[in-house]
């Protein structure tokens, strides 16, 4: 009985920390160069201005989550996004269909 059975995680191998594909390194990487960046440029001291040279880290990390059937948050809001707007009314081009066209029987 020599079944073979390939492991639910066997794409992770694929990926950097089995969690990162590099693109989502780069985008994490930007946003975090981009706060290092505001930080001695901005008065922390105020809240506005902490929050302000935070939020491109906050934002890079959160798209970069990663979620439980997708790979991470970023994969979702794409997906969401395709599906509002691409085309969602589907025509059955089946074995069985003809495109109106007739076949000769000869």
């Amino acid at each position: 009985m020599n079944q073979f059975l390939i492991p639910a995680n066997s794409k992770k191998s694929m990926l950097i920390f089995g969690l990162f594909r590099p693109f989502d390194l780069g985008l994490f990487g930007a946003g975090v160069g981009l706060t290092l960046l505001l930080l001695p440029l901005l008065p922390i001291e105020q809240l506005l201005y902490a929050v302000i040279a935070l939020i491109p880290a906050l934002i890079a990390g959160f798209l970069v989550f990663p979620i439980p059937n997708y790979h991470n948050v970023r994969t979702v809001i794409m997906s969401v996004w395709r599906f509002y707007t691409e085309r969602r009314i589907y025509y059955w081009k089946g074995w069985c269909f003809s495109n109106g066209e007739e076949k000769d029987g000869n």
